[in-house]
């Protein structure tokens, strides 16, 4: 550890290895999803909900531990990570507070207790959710896992929207409703994007670092300029899908409040540009983070509202 830090309790070093300020993304997509089947006349199974929302919290930990232990043995985060603005729960190796194989088990054994967590919805809702569950742990732990180590490979974006994004809102869609909607699908896609987006800013941070260890992110390969345009491109999707599905009545009309969360978004990109700094970078995450919650508690609350209004 750096000279002057005390060591964190116990608690704080694995709330700080599981990345848990990262589980506002599955919590917000799988209660996006859940209330949308409410707001479509499916009766809300609390129960349902729940299980849901655990299993999807500690399949996404398991695949932070996962992630973390990848970067560390390619050695990806083994640089700067002294520096005062180090940004990454990832450090806890690094910094000797926790061993590759505490956070290993830890991974392994979240991922374990998420997949049994998840078969009980499978037994109550059928294979849909099998499916889904499936596509998820598999993508969550080879994201940076051997042998296909997905964001090594330009495919942590894809992954994480694709994941995030349909495969959580879908599935919750389904477990309260027995189906899936095209509403659902464009939801879906909108939080996927809010979701990929804050990946992106990561990405745009450890530019340099990543090529210069192998992880060719598609922010590395395709370099600040266009990664910068891929960031905004991210956000105004998530806008235009969310405006496409109230057009298309799909989902109610005062959704449109989502873009009363467009300062964020805008914030975040200003953060980012130029020659920002890696603490400007670390401010535009929390942004990130931020915009994704708001969008998606406006989604529920304007579920919520419209059903019992019935707008």
């Amino acid at each position: 550890m750096p000279q002057g830090q005390g060591r964190p309790g116990r608690i704080a070093v694995w709330l700080q290895a599981s990345r848990a300020f990262t589980a506002a993304m599955p919590f917000m997509c799988v209660t996006v999803g859940s209330f949308l089947a409410f707001y479509a006349g499916a009766s809300l199974s609390m129960p349902k909900y729940l299980t849901a929302l655990t299993a999807a919290l500690l399949l996404h930990i398991g695949g932070n531990f996962i992630n973390d232990y990848y970067d560390f043995v390619k050695g990806t985060d083994v640089d700067n990570w002294e520096a005062p603005d180090a940004f990454g729960p990832a450090l806890v190796i690094q910094r000797g507070l926790l061993t590759t194989k505490q956070i290993r088990v830890a991974g392994l054994v979240s991922f374990a207790a998420g997949s049994m967590v998840g078969l009980t919805l499978v037994y109550a809702c059928g294979w849909p959710v099998l499916m889904l569950g499936l596509a998820g742990a598999f993508g969550m732990y080879f994201y940076t896992a051997e042998p296909l180590s997905l964001a090594y490979h330009g495919l942590g974006d894809l992954m994480v929207f694709a994941l995030m994004g349909p495969g959580y809102v879908l599935g919750a869609y389904y477990v309260q409703a027995a189906s899936f909607s095209w509403a659902a699908g464009l939801v879906g896609i909108s939080m996927g994007m809010l979701c990929s987006s804050l990946l992106q800013v990561n990405n745009l941070r450890d530019i340099e670092n990543d090529r210069k260890h192998g992880k060719w992110t598609m922010a590395a390969i395709i370099g600040r300029k266009a990664a910068l345009a891929e960031l905004v491109m991210s956000d105004t999707l998530a806008y235009v899908a969310v405006l496409v599905s109230v057009l298309f009545r799909l989902i109610p009309w005062p959704s449109i409040a989502v873009v009363a969360t467009l300062p964020w978004a805008i914030d975040k990109v200003r953060l980012v540009s130029g020659e920002a700094s890696a603490e400007a970078h670390n401010r535009a995450m929390a942004r990130s983070g931020q915009l994704q919650f708001a969008f998606g508690l406006i989604l529920v609350a304007a579920f919520v509202l419209s059903r019992f209004m019935s707008w």
